[in-house]
């Protein structure tokens, strides 16, 4: 088994001073890009995944959450610059409007802002229809969630991989009812789903449905970074 180490992403801002929390400046983004690119990383999209047998050894996934016109203006031309390829999950209720679920101060891309984005380099993927924990939601809220994200998908000729990033890493966690989520998922055409983990994952995947990733903070330092990518988060973080 090969290790995939999948990170999260999510703001990023111009300035050195935005790099805090869930926001990393377009400074240290690139200086994490450019670590990838010297030292050989392969990066992959979901959808490739079926194709491969075996991972060559310095493989990663790279996403972005929430569909932000942070990410288009400053994460972006980045992947292109080295690149890179990134998964880029939509909140698909909050499309061209803002971050309601979080302090309503960030845009989400548009429509036509999401169907510019090149499929070579950015895979579109699931983020949830409003961004609400899918645990707190009954069996009947979470198909309509899955229900509404496929009518946007249809109606706007979307091209969307069947990959979902749960909101805030958050699925139910009682047997019975992640059971019964899981099999949602599979009946929905879902076939990957991501929680957060902070570890590495061996591929092939043990568990389609509970596929970690690492959260990347915006105060990490290249050298935390670089000791995420190997090992995940560690306490001295």
């Amino acid at each position: 088994m090969n290790k995939l180490p999948i990170l999260m992403y999510h703001n990023v801002g111009p300035a050195e001073t935005d790099s805090v929390g869930l926001c990393i400046s377009k400074a240290k983004l690139e200086q994490q890009f450019d670590f990838l690119s010297k030292n050989e990383y392969v990066t992959f999209h979901f959808s490739e995944l079926d194709k491969i047998n075996d991972l060559p050894k310095k493989s990663i996934i790279l996403t972005f959450d929430d569909v932000t016109e942070n990410q288009l203006l400053y994460a972006v031309p980045l992947l292109e610059k080295y690149n890179l390829k990134a998964c880029f999950f939509i909140p698909f209720s909050y499309i061209g409007m803002k971050d309601l679920w979080n302090f309503g101060s960030e845009k989400i891309m548009t429509i036509d802002q999401l169907k510019e984005l090149n499929p070579e380099q950015i895979e579109l993927g699931y983020h949830s229809f409003e961004h609400k924990k899918y645990d707190s939601m009954s069996e009947e809220a979470i198909q309509k969630d899955f229900l509404d994200c496929n009518d946007i998908i249809k109606n706007n000729d979307l091209k969307v991989f069947c990959s979902l990033a749960y909101p805030y890493g958050n699925y139910p966690r009682e047997l019975a009812e992640k059971q019964k989520f899981k099999k949602i998922m599979q009946e929905n055409g879902i076939k990957y789903g991501l929680k957060i983990g902070n570890r590495p994952n061996k591929f092939p995947f043990k568990d389609d449905f509970e596929i970690k990733r690492i959260d990347i903070k915006g105060e990490d330092s290249l050298f935390s970074f670089k000791l995420k990518l190997k090992f995940g988060k560690l306490k001295l973080f």
